[in-house]
């Protein structure tokens, strides 16, 4: 074993809640409410419930629940299923230099890993979430460094949890080991800009990628053996070295919106000019967006179905000018067949900008310009994807409206609420039982 992969697995096996920081407790609790929120608010989704069907299906047990639905399948097959509808809404959390998303990854193998486990009480999963994003986004700029194509989240997320799972597991530095090593082995390396170019249900890879960490971590526990993970390809041995001293969970950013990350800023410029001139779509004459490359290579189509509608530019602008906000009712049907979206989408023209461009992927940046049928010219400024660390973060009370927003339709109010104290004062519960329990739909909502 190196001295970094050595220094990664003691980081797993020595983390613990009362030697995490005050800040680092309190957005694991932060992380906890958005990344179920989105995930909650995914099981309604088409592949959402095309994934719960087959995971019950092809994954028959009685080890862990597959969330809104109820159901109960092995750890793998909820695994899969969560891990599937964490990222459906593309409203989870990201990190910038991996170009991807950690919430979606870990969360759904640390929820099955905590109802395999003997014993997983709040603070025991609140510190695997911990352990998970930060394997997670060293193994993502690992896997960057070394790969010339830009892969998916799932490549680097089935690491992360595989890392959660074992923690929550047990295991010891040697179990550990191979549990990292064999979901390093089997992670779905997909080319993520082909799903941009044609989107489809694969998305980011990230269901996938849970199931590999969850079965990895089941296999090294029965005795599989795997390679050793890639700590030690780290181009800087810093970015290792760091683990349990510079907590990259706090770079996290948010997103306000259901689009992806790249098409935010934009959606941001729509909103500001919706919200600050109030013009009504007849008057619309263009829609002008200067944005960098990769956010340009969008598509402008009417989409065909949710993830269309997510992995697109047009779209949000025009459903953002209409109405005011970029979520679930947006990019579901019937909004999303709406007939005054798609018009209003056929003004949208994309440009590259130089400005924008010379700044990404560090920051991601655009400006839109609305002119009128009376040639009058409004302009959003430069914007930037809003929530991004260190000047824009969420507050806690508008990641907890988020949440809401997100949820309260999937399972009522009264449900919503409930779940919202309990994560506040998660490391107070004794076991998962009550959050499960709160994350299943009733017939009635209360």
């Amino acid at each position: 074993m190196s001295t970094l992969t050595d220094h990664a697995v003691q980081f797993i096996l020595n983390t613990e809640w009362v030697t995490l920081p005050a800040e680092i407790q309190h957005q694991s609790k932060r992380c906890l409410l958005d990344t179920l929120g989105a995930l909650l608010a995914g099981m309604e989704t088409p592949v959402g419930e095309l994934m719960s069907r087959v995971s019950t299906i092809q994954y028959r047990g009685d080890e862990a629940t597959v969330l809104v639905s109820g159901k109960r399948t092995s750890a793998a097959g909820a695994a899969l299923a969560n891990g599937f509808a964490g990222n459906a809404l593309d409203i989870d959390d990201g990190y910038r230099l991996v170009k991807g998303h950690p919430g979606a990854c870990v969360l759904p193998v640390t929820l099955a890993a905590g109802e395999l486990a003997a014993r997983c009480s709040g603070k025991d999963f609140l510190s695997a979430l911990v352990v998970g994003y930060e394997i997670g986004i060293r193994a993502g700029v690992i896997r960057h460094a070394t790969y010339d194509m830009y892969h998916s989240s799932g490549s680097w997320g089935a690491i992360a949890g595989a890392a959660a799972a074992g923690k929550l597991l047990g295991f010891d530095a040697d179990t550990l080991l191979h549990a990292m090593g064999a979901a390093e082995y089997h992670a779905p390396i997909a080319p993520m800009m082909k799903c941009i170019d044609v989107p489809s249900m694969g998305k980011d890879s990230i269901g996938w990628g849970t199931m590999v960490g969850m079965l990895s971590a089941l296999m090294a526990e029965d005795g599989f053996t795997g390679i050793h993970p890639l700590f030690a390809d780290a181009p800087d041995a810093g970015w290792v070295e760091s683990l349990g001293r510079r907590f990259e969970i706090m770079n996290l950013y948010f997103k306000p919106y259901c689009a992806c990350r790249w098409g935010q800023p934009a959606v941001a410029g729509a909103l500001h000019i919706a919200r600050e001139y109030q013009l009504k779509p007849d008057n619309i004459e263009t829609i002008i967006v200067d944005t960098f490359e990769a956010a340009a290579r969008l598509s402008c189509t009417p989409p065909k179905d949710t993830e269309e509608a997510q992995y697109n530019l047009a779209f949000p602008v025009a459903a953002a000018l209409l109405d005011g906000e970029v979520g679930p009712r947006q990019v579901l049907p019937p909004r999303l067949n709406d007939p005054a979206v798609h018009a209003l989408m056929g003004k949208v023209k994309t440009c590259v900008d130089d400005r924008f461009e010379k700044i990404f992927p560090a920051k991601a940046g655009a400006e839109v310009t609305v002119t009128t049928t009376d040639g009058r010219e409004f302009k959003s400024g430069q914007m930037e994807a809003i929530w991004e660390p260190p000047d824009t973060l969420p507050s806690d009370k508008e990641l907890e409206a988020k949440f809401k927003w997100l949820v309260e339709p999937v399972l009522g109010k009264k449900q919503t609420d409930r779940l919202v104290a309990m994560i506040w004062t998660f490391e107070e519960q004794d076991d998962l039982c009550a959050l499960i329990d709160y994350c299943i739909k009733r017939e009635v909502a209360a």
